[in-house]
């Protein structure tokens, strides 16, 4: 099973130890903020005048480990890091408020994080630091609305990764980001020797190591390689519960036993859930997207939909459905198979595709219907490329109030956003 493991996703008293072990975490966070200066704004200000960098040292170093560790698994086929949070950009907004944190950060000796390890150590000035971040939150709060539409707009680029920036595989984002910060600690230790008059001959040799080890670790990740989308495939899985028990099925036998295949009554009236943001993704080609459509689907061919998979991962986790539309189930079957290997949750496939749908809700329409129909064809004939004007296409939600079927849609959440760092 990928991580992170579900217990992780949903933490709740049905998993008391999950609470215990994120405990245990925060202790180790906190004793290793405190023994590395974050408690001390004095040690924590002398950053910015270049006299005494451990803590810059501290903190990328847990960046880069965790980078390549995280990014290891993925190589390995551990982890799927399209299920791992990752904040989105708000470019400008971020720029401002970097800016703002910055200053506080020099003029205070603190960030948020480190403000709370100094204070639980009963340093008064971490105290006030805290407690201003608890009135500034609060005049936040207040004001919030004020500037609210800039700053959640304002750059924003949504889940956005430095391999998609610069168009490189990730594992040379991570060599190049390691060797950076290894070139970063030999300046950090030659301002420290020049500007700190440090004597540096009495740090610990086992440092030098310690930057083999990232490097060859960095290297690693790039030769690797990433995992194919059928070997992600091949790991996915679907829990459903029967007899008010999971039971866990592979994605084909999710395939083979219509867990999958929701009905055109089930998708119609799943538009209408104010509770669900449905996305209809409809896989045909543009020519047969234009003769018909349902109305709100969005036409992307097959060959096209891998280039909108980061994007469908920005939708909000929590409540996102997806459902894959083709003339009968084949072209969908794919691109479901597409979606669930790049772990794009809560992804449905539209049972007997456009023809099922028009011989539901078509019924008035008495299109005329095909001679000959191949593999995932229309089967129907039309008498203009309408697109979504048939009324078909949009049935009367009043006519169709009492529709019953089989619910097959299970929100399933994947991932969502999470604390850390200095935030």
């Amino acid at each position: 099973m990928n991580f992170p493991l579900p217990e992780f996703i949903a933490v709740s008293a049905a998993n008391p130890w999950t609470y215990v072990l994120f405990g245990v975490i925060g202790f180790a966070f906190g004793f290793t903020l405190e023994m590395s200066g974050f408690g001390d704004s004095r040690k924590l200000a002398a950053q910015f005048y270049f006299t005494e960098l451990t803590v810059l040292k501290v903190m990328f170093t847990a960046i880069v480990t965790a980078m390549v560790l995280l990014f290891g698994a993925v190589r390995l086929g551990i982890l799927d890091f399209s299920q791992v949070w990752v904040n989105p950009t708000y470019l400008w907004s971020g720029i401002l408020g970097g800016l703002i944190m910055g200053v506080g950060f020099i003029v205070g000796g603190f960030c948020p994080t480190t403000s709370l390890a100094s204070a639980s150590t009963g340093k008064i000035d971490g105290m006030f630091f805290m407690l201003g971040g608890f009135v500034g939150a609060f005049l936040f709060g207040e004001t919030e609305q004020f500037f609210t539409q800039w700053y959640n707009n304002a750059g924003y680029y949504g889940r956005l990764t430095l391999d998609q920036v610069f168009g490189i595989p990730m594992g040379w984002v991570v060599l190049l980001v390691v060797l950076m910060a290894l070139f970063m600690f030999w300046g950090s230790e030659q301002l420290e020797r020049i500007i700190g008059k440090k004597d540096m001959t009495r740090e610990p040799k086992l440092r030098i190591a310690g930057a083999g080890v990232l490097f060859v670790l960095a290297l690693a990740v790039v030769f690797i390689g990433q995992p194919s989308l059928e070997k992600k495939y091949s790991k996915v899985t679907i829990t459903r519960t029967i007899a008010d028990k999971p039971v866990i099925f592979s994605a084909d036998n999710a395939l083979e036993q219509r867990l999958v295949q929701v009905t055109p009554a089930e998708m119609f009236k799943t538009i209408y859930n104010q509770k669900v943001n449905l996305i209809m993704l409809d896989v045909r080609p543009e020519s047969d997207y234009n003769l018909y459509h349902v109305n709100g689907a969005l036409n992307v061919p097959l060959d096209k939909l891998l280039l909108i998979i980061p994007d469908l991962l920005t939708e909000p986790p929590a409540n996102s459905v997806f459902v894959l539309i083709s003339n009968d189930e084949t072209a969908a079957t794919d691109a479901w198979k597409l979606l669930v290997a790049s772990s794009v949750p809560n992804a449905y496939i539209l049972e007997g595709g456009i023809n099922n749908w028009i011989a539901f809700f078509g019924e008035n329409e008495k299109f005329q219907t095909a001679s000959t129909v191949g593999n995932d064809q229309l089967q129907y004939i039309f008498p203009a490329a309408l697109g979504n004007k048939y009324e078909s296409c949009n049935p009367d939600p009043q006519e169709y109030e009492a529709l019953e079927f089989e619910a097959k849609i299970k929100l399933q959440l994947k991932r969502d956003k999470s604390g850390g760092g200095c935030g």
